[in-house]
């Protein structure tokens, strides 16, 4: 695939939950520059980013402001354990305690 299609074929979307919410909300959502915008803001805040393009092509197609539906709570839980594992310094750990999953 060329860097063009991988480009344009990208998708991000980011999440906030607050601890009065039921799930999680979207603030954010894109494909292409948008979704690279969506990652460079994330890093540039020091937010962690995982990616799962499935998952992300699913969210996306929701309305920002929307709370990510019940069907999908075992997937983001999934995505928070990995970030209460994440450590900045290892990155590979997490990740390898994931693809064990």
């Amino acid at each position: 695939m060329s860097r063009y299609k991988d480009k344009i074929g990208k998708k991000a979307v980011a999440l906030k939950y607050d601890n009065d919410q039921i799930a999680p909300v979207i603030v954010a959502a894109g494909m292409g520059h948008m979704a690279e915008k969506i990652v460079e803001v994330a890093s540039d805040n020091s937010i962690p980013v995982y990616e799962d393009s499935s998952l992300a092509t699913i969210l996306s197609r929701l309305e920002l402001g929307a709370e990510v539906p019940e069907e999908l709570y075992k997937a983001i839980v999934d995505i928070y354990v990995y970030f209460l594992k994440f450590s900045p310094n290892l990155p590979n750990e997490a990740e390898a305690d994931t693809e064990k999953r």
